[in-house]
This record gives C-alpha cells, sequence and structure tokens, in this order.
C-alpha cells in the first residue's frame, strides 16, 4: 500500500459518520441499563434525528447530484451519487433494528399494563366501541380522494401520515389516499377493555378504509409518510430587494414546505405496481423507498410515557439543575463578577445567575447597554424578557437575532418582533454568513471609565435545553477580552466580522488560522525535545485543513485527546499517522453540547471554551467566538473535567482504526462522567447550604 493509499485510511465519510452516531442514540434505546421509557425517549430521539438528516443532508446530496454529480467530496473522494447509495443501504440496516427493538419494546411495555392493540387482538366489545368512534368521530373529519384525471395526486405534507389503497372497479384499479393527521384526531385511541390499551388512530382508519371507499373493492392498503428536502438556499431568498430580511424568512419557510420528496416510507408490503405509482407521482428513485415495521411517527411513545409517570422505576432518577457556590445571593451579580471570573456548567448548575445578571442589569442605574446574540431560545424565554425589560428601562439594548437558525425560524422571527416593539435595536445576521456565537455584553459606567462583563458561552441563550445539553457559560470582567467582544459587536453593527484579535478567536478570521497556529506550536514542542499535548471536546470534526493539521501533528509526536460527540471524519490509531490520536464519543442521558479546546499540559496550558465545533461550516463560513479562560482554578476546574470525560467507561464508545465504535469495558470501577458531575453538583450546593 502506497504512502497516499495508507494516508487515507485516516479519513471517514461525513454522511455515515452521522449514522453511526444516530446508531450510537439507537444503542442508548436499546440498553437495558437505561430505564424503559428513558430508551423510548432515545428511540425518538433517533428517528427524529433520522427524519432532520434525511431533510437536510440528503436533500443537499440530491441538489448536489443534480448539479454536478462528478464532484467528490473532499476526504473519501465519494460522488454525491455514492453517498446517497451508502446511506440508503446504511439506513436499511438500522431501520431493521429499529424494528426489533419497536417490538422488544411492545413485550416490556405490556409487562407494565400497557398494549398497542390491532383488530386481531381486540375483545368483541371493544371492536363495536372502536367502530362507533370511527363512524361518529372519525369519518366525518376525513378527506379521501380517489386518484384520476380530474382528481390529481395531492401534495403530500412532510412527515404526516397518510393511508394509501389499492381499489379494484370496473374499469381498473385506482389509487385512495386519506390524510390521517389533524389537529383534532386523538393519536393514541382509549380501548374500554384497558386502562392503558390504546389503538393508533392511524390503524383505525386504514382497517375501516372499506367502509370510506364503500363503491370499491380494497384490493390492498398501507400507511406512508414522505421526508421533503428543507435544504434551502438562504441567501438567494434575500436577494428579492423588496422584501425585509423578516419578511424573507417568512416566504422562505412558506417555501420549504413544499420542496421535493427525498424518502418514502410505508408500513405494510406494497405491490410493485403501488410503489411504481407512488414513486411517479412523488418523483423519487426506488432507492428512497424504506419498509418498517415500525409505526411511521413516534411522538405517541412520549404519551405513553405520560401514562407511566408514576412508576419511578421506569424513568432516570429525577436530576434538578443546582445552584453554583461560586455566587452568592445578597450580591449583585455583576459585581461578583467584578470581583472573580465566574464558570457555569449546565445542566449540573443553574442558568439562573446569569438570568439574574441579566435582570439585574436592565434595572442597574450603572448600566449603559446590554448586547446579545441569539440563535436559539426557548418558546417561553425568561432571558428575552429580561432584554425586553431592560429596554423598556431605558437601556440601550442591541439584539443580533440570527433568523436563518434551521426549524428555529419562525420562533426567532416571534420573538424578533416583541424585542422590536420593546425599543431593542435589532440586528438579522451578515450576508452569507451565520451568527452561532454565544455571547453577551453588559456596559457599565465605573469610577474608573467604562467598563465590560462579558459571557461566552459553548450552547445557546435556552432555558429548556440548559437542562437537557451539557455547555459551559463564562462570565468575566477581564477588560482585554470586553474589549475584543466589543469590537465584535461593532462589526455586526456595520455588517462586518473582525479581522484581528489577541485574546478571543472569532471566525470567520480569526478562527481556524489561529487554531493552526497552536496546532504548530505543539508541534514545535515535541521538535524541541518536549512534550506536546492537544485535547478538544466538540459535537463534529469535519474541517479538512484543521484534520490534515491534527494528522501532521499526530505523526509529529503530539499527543491527542479528541471527545467527539457526533460526526468524526478523522479515523484515529492509523499506523504511522494517527497512531497518537485518541477519539471517544459520549451519548448519554444529557447531550454532549459544550466546545473546548486545550493546548499544552501543565501550568503552561491554555485553554478555550467556544461555540464552535471544527467543522469548516464553523471555522469559516460563521460568526463564532471562542474564549480563554485566564482563571487558574476555572481553568483547572476544566481540566479536572476534560479528563474525567476521557475516563468514562459507560456511555464513551471508542473509535477504532477499522471505523467502527466499540464501547468500553468498564471493569470493575464504573465511571459514567455525567452521572459524577451531577453527583458532585449536588454536593457542592449542599455544603454552600450549609456555609450558608
Amino acid at each position: 500500500m502506497s504512502q497516499k493509499e495508507k494516508k487515507q485510511e485516516c479519513y471517514a465519510n461525513r454522511e455515515l459518520s452521522w449514522l453511526k452516531f444516530n446508531e450510537r442514540v439507537l444503542d442508548e434505546a436499546a440498553s437495558h441499563h437505561v430505564p424503559l421509557c428513558e430508551r423510548m425517549a432515545f428511540f425518538s430521539i433517533f428517528q427524529s434525528n433520522l427524519d432532520e438528516f434525511f431533510m437536510v443532508r440528503v436533500g443537499a446530496l440530491y441538489d448536489q447530484m443534480l448539479a454536478d454529480n462528478h464532484a467528490r467530496e473532499n476526504k473519501t473522494w465519494m460522488t454525491s451519487e455514492e453517498q446517497l447509495q451508502a446511506i440508503f443501504e446504511k439506513t436499511r440496516i438500522i431501520s431493521q433494528r429499529k424494528d426489533h427493538i419497536y417490538k422488544q419494546y411492545m413485550e416490556e411495555l405490556e409487562e407494565q399494563g400497557v398494549e398497542l392493540l390491532s383488530f386481531f387482538d381486540m375483545l368483541p366489545e371493544d371492536k363495536v366501541y372502536l367502530e362507533k368512534y370511527f363512524e361518529e368521530s372519525i369519518l366525518p373529519l376525513l378527506s379521501p380522494q380517489v386518484i384520476g384525471k380530474k382528481q390529481p395526486f395531492p401534495f403530500l405534507k412532510n412527515k404526516e401520515i397518510y393511508a394509501v389503497v389499492v381499489l379494484g372497479g370496473k374499469k381498473g384499479d385506482k389509487l385512495g389516499i386519506i390524510p390521517c393527521s389533524n389537529e383534532v384526531f386523538k393519536r393514541l385511541i382509549p380501548v374500554p377493555s384497558g386502562k392503558n390499551h390504546y389503538m393508533l388512530v392511524e390503524e383505525l382508519i386504514l382497517h375501516y378504509i372499506p367502509e370510506v371507499f364503500d363503491h370499491y373493492e380494497v384490493k390492498s392498503k398501507s400507511l406512508i409518510r414522505i421526508i421533503r428536502n428543507a435544504d434551502i438556499d438562504v441567501d438567494e431568498a434575500f436577494d428579492d430587494e423588496e422584501l425585509d430580511y423578516r419578511d424573507c424568512m417568512k416566504k422562505l419557510i412558506s417555501t420549504r414546505k413544499k420542496l421535493c420528496p427525498v424518502k418514502l416510507e410505508h408500513s405494510r408490503v406494497l405491490d410493485d405496481t403501488v410503489i411504481e405509482h407512488l414513486r411517479r407521482d412523488l418523483g423519487i428513485f426506488k432507492d428512497q423507498v424504506f419498509h418498517t415495521e415500525t409505526p411511521l411517527e413516534l411522538s405517541f411513545l412520549f404519551q405513553i410515557q405520560n401514562a407511566l409517570r408514576e412508576k419511578k422505576e421506569l424513568f432516570y432518577e429525577k436530576r434538578v439543575p443546582q445552584n453554583s457556590p461560586e455566587f452568592v445571593d445578597d450580591k449583585p451579580v455583576l459585581d461578583q463578577i467584578c470581583e472573580k471570573d465566574k464558570l457555569l456548567s449546565y445542566p449540573y448548575e443553574s442558568m439562573k445567575p446569569f438570568i439574574r445578571l441579566l435582570k439585574e442589569a436592565g434595572n442597574d442605574t450603572r448600566v449603559v447597554s446590554i448586547k446579545m446574540t441569539l440563535y436559539r431560545v426557548a418558546r417561553n424565554s425568561q432571558i428575552v424578557e429580561a432584554l425586553i425589560d431592560a429596554a423598556e428601562n431605558g437601556k440601550e439594548v442591541v439584539v443580533l437575532v440570527e433568523l436563518r437558525a434551521r426549524f428555529d425560524e419562525e420562533n426567532n422571527i416571534e420573538w424578533s418582533q416583541r424585542l422590536e416593539d420593546a425599543g431593542c435595536r435589532l440586528i438579522y445576521g451578515l450576508d452569507h454568513i451565520k451568527v452561532h456565537s454565544k455571547l453577551c455584553q453588559i456596559t457599565y459606567m465605573s469610577e474608573e471609565g467604562i467598563r465590560y462583563v462579558t459571557q461566552i458561552g459553548t450552547g445557546n441563550y435556552n432555558e429548556k435545553t440548559s437542562k437537557l445539553y451539557t455547555d459551559l457559560s463564562l462570565m468575566t470582567a477581564d477588560q482585554a477580552i470586553g474589549e475584543e467582544a466589543a469590537e465584535v459587536f461593532h462589526k455586526l453593527c456595520l455588517a462586518q466580522t473582525v479581522e484581528h484579535t489577541n485574546h478571543l478567536l472569532v471566525a470567520p478570521n480569526c478562527l481556524q488560522n489561529k487554531l493552526i497556529d497552536k496546532i504548530d506550536a505543539e508541534i514545535t514542542k515535541v521538535q524541541d525535545g518536549n512534550a506536546g499535548y492537544i485535547g478538544v471536546k466538540m459535537n463534529s470534526l469535519t474541517d479538512k485543513k484543521l484534520i490534515d493539521k491534527l494528522i501532521e501533528a499526530s505523526m509529529a509526536g503530539v499527543q491527542i485527546d479528541l471527545i467527539v460527540r457526533g460526526i468524526c471524519c478523522l479515523i484515529p490509531e492509523v499506523e504511522g499517522y494517527t497512531d497518537n490520536i485518541q477519539v471517544i464519543s459520549i451519548v448519554g442521558r444529557y447531550l454532549e453540547h459544550s466546545r473546548i479546546y486545550i493546548f499544552g499540559k501543565g501550568g503552561d496550558s491554555e485553554v478555550y471554551i467556544a461555540s464552535a465545533d471544527f467543522m469548516t461550516r464553523n471555522t469559516t463560513k460563521r460568526v463564532e467566538v471562542a474564549a480563554p479562560v485566564y482563571d487558574p482554578e476555572l481553568k483547572e476546574r476544566i481540566l479536572e473535567s476534560f479528563n474525567l470525560m476521557l475516563r468514562d467507561n459507560v456511555k464513551a464508545s471508542v473509535l477504532k482504526s477499522d471505523g467502527n465504535y466499540y464501547h468500553r469495558d468498564g471493569g470493575d470501577i464504573q465511571l459514567n462522567s455525567q452521572e459524577y458531575f451531577y453527583a458532585d453538583a449536588y454536593r457542592k450546593a449542599s455544603f454552600r447550604k450549609e456555609k450558608i
């Protein structure tokens, strides 16, 4: 094997790596170390992840294939068509496992008194009840359609369930379609014979479909669902000069709902001629058709969870974000930050001190302005309400609301309107560049003049996800950091990006290049006879420039530890190339979301927290911010947490040179890093109460 061929073994395809991540989610859905109702939550997450993957990534690959099928991606050199074929093949394999897991759930739920029944399982009195229920509560609301010259094939909505039926008639077979989803239908229909006995509404409709098409012979029937492309060209839409930015976004959301299908799922075996008919009308290929034995939409599992809520053993032990011992109650948060940098670690610690900071700033006579970037916020956001209150109190409030946060556009549009109505100054992002940074700055007047308190985070300003995602939030009064953060906001207000920094790493101009410089510095240490070290925690690794630089560092002898939850396009432990690289992925109760960059070991190490993954879209196509952690205690705290995660042997999987992930052998001492961090947060909070 040539050196070039050997090095090629160091790369993995982005899309196939993502599918492996979703398999790790499915592992949690199948693990008997996870309580039953929590496994069902992972199962639903697996399916919604897969739906979004097809909507975004598969949709984009189809667009690429149609534009230039000879173009190849830059790591494994697969064409768009080759990637699509590999995705479809892998998806079929994973789907078979999904069906098997679902059957196991049904057996376990039956032991808990919960059953999803079919008509074959029902008592006669149940059938009588359901027939009456169908005739009185379902049938009047149905909108059936027989496809023909005067009734063309209808538009099928994304992710909604439809019943399809082959109808025999005097003039040949026809296709009938009935929507099974609306805001009136209950998804789970209670069956009288048992407290937690149900039937899915789509199964009830399918059973009684002969009554709907009573003038035809029903030859076969099935349930179908389609997934539509959601990969929209945002920047092209904003070229419409007649609409303002927010109206363009509204138009774009409407357009996305009508994009072409990329996947067709069906729950019964369908005749080839029917599939051909559906394919022709939907404009998809045979490879895009998938058969499943699992219900086509899984949100009903959360209803079943609620029905079992009293059975505590079926759920995780309750955990509540704890009060951070770094804050006291009888002193303004801003003053506490001025005394010493603060760090919050979600979900183990509560977001309340940050929310309190914003609320207090809105009423603090010293405070001149609050500036903030918002990417994804909660539906009922206390953070946005605090900004609105501050504006109404006369503070200058400048908010960049990124309207292009995929699938959160409508929520962001609504909040942007409320912020604007309250008197906040709004920015809607930059042309061709999303603003993904998690940056907040409070400017206030002190005896020394203008001063800044700056917050830099790894996750969104979202109270809901702060209880579900692991993230870090640094709050500092360091004036050098404050001045550079102020420059970031200044440039955003001018629709520009920062060109130079000394402390912060700010994409798109001052992040990737500075990371490469820092990796080079570790290589130089090794060449000078010293130890070199790089540790990075992130969601995804796809940036080829950074991957190649990490490979170069490994070949030079730099020790590299990577904690990559999702996509990882770098294969470790390839002899002669990535021998010095370790990659682990942690998938557990909480979504690992924090980004940490570490360069060097010991007292000289540099530690950053960041909003950016090592993905090209983050490093060169977005505004992202990474902040250095200068406080020695906070730096040590992050380093200890990183090293503890590296030792996780319960929820961590190790990526090996064959491109596959393997669960670690736990051994005698089990270490679940997420459980450890929560136990530690409870211990520290308890100690804080004792001191008070």
